[in-house]
């Protein structure tokens, strides 16, 4: 892949020795889109929980494999744990302190039975208001504080509304076809690095996370893409090989890939689209797109930590609680 792989004895070195000295100066002082039922499916008792489906993935030629703790639900498909991932400092990330998933507004009230069973303190949302509106907010167990926190899409899920609603084959090839798709979201990638807007909202999820106010649950529509960035980012910094945290985002596309097939089959037999599979490049995670941003948080901030440090604006003291708070 064209990602400058920014290996321990470069940004991720910096940041982990920035860290070791910042804690120890400091440590006086600082203390789950429609979805169908899932057969098999177990109730998630609470992390860390036997009963999470678990998916296993290479973690490189010779290397154990890593899981990825995917917490089941009706209503939700990409919901997972991202504690367990082991970090190249000899770590392993906290398990039931941080998830992320795909938008929470379907879940049955055995879902929110289970999600209760995750003791989260916030669920922050980066819908969009038009998201909102026409998904319908998260259903949330009581007690849990919904934040929300959009971020931009770049006008993507209008111009979707748009299109698909059309139903006009001509218009969806114009808009959609040709790699225009694949464009999009490599624009809409862009922004997560260059949009100070955005850049607030990621940082802000961050600073919260450092702080520990309790186990807190991140998301978007698809729990794809800003989620997806945003959990890229969050393991990098706790120091999680490159590699395992490329991994966790492309996972996506496993856990959504059923779903994304009924949704095309959906809009084929509704007749709004001749040829759904032009959605696939939109309802797809991949390389080029996570590429699309490393290579923009390279030309702008000469690497992962100045991302961190001047792009999300986490000074040395919040890196060091996010590390003490999530990695054991």
């Amino acid at each position: 892949m064209s990602r400058v792989r920014t290996r321990p004895a470069t940004a991720t070195a910096a940041v982990t020795a920035a860290l070791a000295c910042v804690a120890a100066l400091t440590a006086a002082s600082v203390p789950a889109a429609a979805h169908t039922a899932h057969a098999g499916h177990a109730a998630h008792a609470g992390p860390p929980a036997a009963a999470a489906a678990q998916l296993r993935h290479a973690a490189g030629a010779g290397a154990a494999a890593e899981t990825i703790r995917q917490i089941p639900l009706q209503g939700a498909v990409n919901v997972r744990d991202l504690g367990g991932y082991r970090t190249w400092t000899g770590g392993q990330v906290r398990q039931g302190l941080v998830y992320r998933s795909d938008a929470l507004n379907r879940l049955t009230p055995a879902d929110v039975t289970t999600v209760s069973g995750l003791g989260l303190a916030k669920v922050v949302d980066f819908r969009i208001p038009l998201e909102v509106q026409y998904d319908g907010p998260d259903r949330l167990p009581a007690g849990t504080a919904p934040v929300s926190r959009p971020v931009s899409d770049l006008g993507l899920f209008a111009t979707l509304v748009g299109v698909i609603g059309s139903g006009d084959p001509a218009r969806q090839e114009e808009v959609l076809g040709g790699g225009r798709a694949e464009a999009y979201m490599r624009d809409v990638y862009r922004t997560f690095v260059i949009s100070p807007e955005n850049r607030a909202q990621f940082g802000a999820t961050l600073r919260e996370l450092a702080e520990g106010s309790g186990p807190l649950l991140f998301h978007c529509t698809s729990g794809k893409d800003r989620t997806g960035w945003l959990g890229y980012v969050l393991l990098r910094a706790l120091a999680v090989p490159e590699e395992t945290a490329e991994r966790d985002y492309l996972a996506s596309n496993t856990f959504r890939a059923a779903y994304d097939a009924r949704l095309r089959e959906a809009l084929r037999q509704s007749g709004r689209m001749q040829n759904p599979d032009l959605l696939i490049p939109l309802q797809e995670v991949r390389g080029d797109y996570l590429d699309a941003a490393t290579a923009r948080l390279e030309a702008e901030y000469g690497g992962f930590y100045g991302y961190l440090t001047e792009g999300l604006g986490l000074d040395l003291r919040t890196l060091a609680k996010l590390q003490s708070r999530l990695v054991r």
